[in-house]
């Protein structure tokens, strides 16, 4: 038996389909621009050999629906899955559960009408999210069909710590309040930390960073979220690739005065035009690397104001949690930019955190340990794995 785990976008739909019960990789692939005219899906593979193939298409892609059966039909092609009836689950990434989730559900009925009223709450994420579970339900009629939440992971968080300062009747009646997102990975890295350090997951203080194109970071006290720096949107928080992260509400009433911005332009502008984009115009942390080593004055300034504001969070996070255990970075940002963790964590030695440059310089696929001799808080790299992730919540479910 399989599990098969989709990541359904607004025009895409990335897979993976895992053995099991060891939950190793069978195959990945990517279906892109769909509904466009030059779609593309490419597939890597296993043989029966045990080598590793990869295939790729271009052809269109009309809708979900039909990219979810060009999947099945080329794993069936490459005898990855030889029938539907093979899967023993289907998980979905589902980017915001609201407070209606703390934990996977099997879909029915009920539960995708609680996901349709919970759009208002998540416009640009969940409706692609919404629209991949209905066509696989459709292709694959029968098998258990799992929502997997980014942010269930951060329902531990205190009421002091994810309400706002606005009135109370706003988050009685509309829910507004913080939620946080990127929970399966912190679920993921967060439990391997522990692995690693040979610490229960209840006895563990941890700081985690998830860096990418979309960035955060959480205080994990025993295991559980106690605060992160997403809330009611993945807008607020650090600077992102496109995202502003945290700034004065007041610049939007003042935008709007000065310049005749709508509520429209005013989103777009926080969400597709800011962050590292707005500062440098360029959101890709390799090429803005490149170019502030050959002396591009906004490239390093964007850089500077990245990390500038991860540190302010670690130490918000540090008091939070009083003291850490380990610190722990993963993403793509996080996991390979060795100029991000050392610009980051510069000045924190009298905290307790300090990094080997030697150490930190290393790049590997596995956890990698960079804390100075000095550190009395172990610093961690640690590669996440969301889809694994929600297979393995997926199987624990369904089993």
């Amino acid at each position: 038996m399989k599990i098969l785990v989709l990541n359904a976008g607004s025009s895409s739909l990335k897979f993976q389909l895992f053995a099991m019960p060891d939950l190793s990789v069978l195959a990945s692939g990517m279906l892109e621009k769909i509904g466009e005219e030059n779609g593309l899906a490419t597939l890597s593979y296993i043989e029966k050999s045990g080598s590793r193939k990869k295939y790729e298409l271009a052809r269109p892609i009309s809708d979900h629906r039909s990219g979810v059966q060009l999947m099945t039909e080329l794993l069936q092609e490459k005898n990855v899955l030889i029938d539907v009836n093979e899967l023993a689950g289907v998980g979905h990434r589902v980017v915001h559960g609201g407070e209606d989730f703390k934990k996977p559900v099997i879909v029915t009925d009920v539960v995708m009408d609680a996901l349709k009223a919970l759009i208002p709450l998540a416009p640009l994420h969940n409706p692609a999210n919404i629209t991949g579970i209905e066509a696989s339900m459709r292709m694959v009629p029968g098998v258990p069909q799992v929502a997997v939440f980014d942010t269930a992971f951060h329902q531990s968080i205190p009421e002091h710590a994810y309400l706002y300062g606005l009135p109370y009747e706003l988050y009685e009646k509309y829910r507004v309040r913080r939620y946080g997102f990127h929970g399966t990975s912190y679920s993921y890295v967060s439990r391997k930390a522990a692995e690693y350090l040979n610490c229960p997951p209840n006895e563990l203080k941890s700081i985690c960073l998830h860096l990418g194109n979309g960035a955060s970071i959480a205080a994990i006290d025993c295991g559980k979220c106690v605060d992160t720096s997403m809330g009611l949107t993945p807008l607020e928080g650090l600077v992102m690739g496109t995202r502003s992260g945290d700034l004065d509400p007041a610049i939007l009433f003042y935008l709007a005065r000065e310049t005749g911005m709508d509520l429209t332009d005013l989103d777009t502008l926080l969400n597709k035009k800011s962050g590292l984009k707005g500062i440098c115009d360029n959101n890709d942390m390799r090429s803005i690397g490149r170019l502030a080593a050959n002396g591009d004055l906004r490239a390093q300034l964007a850089i500077e104001i990245f990390c500038y504001r991860i540190k302010k969070y670690v130490g918000a996070y540090l008091a939070v949690l009083g003291s850490a255990d380990c610190l722990v970075f993963t993403g793509g940002i996080g996991e390979n930019d060795t100029n991000v963790r050392n610009k980051c964590l510069q000045g924190m030695e009298k905290l307790g955190i300090s990094l080997d440059p030697q150490k930190n310089s290393c790049v590997t696929d596995n956890v990698l340990e960079i804390q100075g001799d000095g550190s009395s808080c172990k610093i961690l790299v640690i590669p996440t794995n969301e889809e694994l992730e929600i297979a393995s919540q997926t199987l624990n479910l369904i089993a």
